[in-house]
């Protein structure tokens, strides 16, 4: 399976990284960021760039992908509405829209969010938006994925680059590691995340919105 992996530097993608890179059934690994993810492995290829709405310089070395892996995110705090929308809809839509034309058979999993509103018409702001990018993509692809994690813990050296939210991480790291064993319909790890998402990518699931109870499952 040839993997295409947006946002290998961020906590889930790191995770992420790491668990295709580990799996002898990946055999190629593209990441695309703005910022190199700091591995070297003789699976992965690495593009560096800022534009994220514009990928017809590029075109030829996004074809002849089996999966994508979407881990791109911001959080919404202290974001007005129009600026949440462009960093989460905009930018996730136009590199979908470039990967489903160009792989029409590719596997689309998105990491978005417990409590994400695919009504689109709730009172919170940010799963509203989150909801629509979700049902977009899942009218773009044949087969797409949505992955809702709750919590989340960050292993094998997994940090986040937010250094408040890293801080809440190293207080509360022993509070999450009980969690993950007595309630994973609430709480999951940076390993099951790429786990899971390898897994049905491969092998596929019974439906296309995953919470963090069906991700600990697979």
């Amino acid at each position: 399976m040839k993997v295409i992996l947006f946002g290998a530097t961020g906590m889930v993608g790191q995770g992420t990284l790491r668990e295709c890179l580990r799996d002898s059934g990946v055999a190629q690994v593209l990441s695309v960021g703005r910022s190199a993810s700091g591995q070297q492995h003789a699976k992965l290829t690495e593009i560096i760039r800022d534009d994220f709405l514009d990928y017809s310089d590029i075109e030829s070395r996004l074809t002849g992908f089996d999966a994508c892996f979407f881990c791109l995110g911001v959080s919404s705090i202290g974001m007005d509405a129009e600026r949440y929308r462009h960093l989460t809809y905009d930018i996730t839509l136009a590199a979908a829209r470039t990967l489903a034309r160009l792989n029409p058979q590719m596997i689309f999993v998105y990491v978005t969010g417990a409590g994400t509103d695919s009504s689109e018409q709730g009172r919170v702001m940010w799963a509203r938006v989150k909801g629509k990018t979700e049902n977009d993509l899942l009218k773009l692809f044949r087969t797409a994925y949505m992955f809702r994690p709750a919590a989340i813990q960050p292993l094998h050296g997994v940090r986040s680059k937010t250094a408040w939210v890293q801080a809440i991480y190293v207080v509360t790291a022993l509070l999450l590691s009980w969690l993950v064993r007595i309630a994973p319909k609430y709480v999951t790890t940076t390993e099951q995340m790429g786990r899971a998402m390898i897994k049905v990518a491969r092998d596929g699931y019974s439906k296309p919105v995953l919470e963090s109870e069906d991700i600990n499952s697979l």
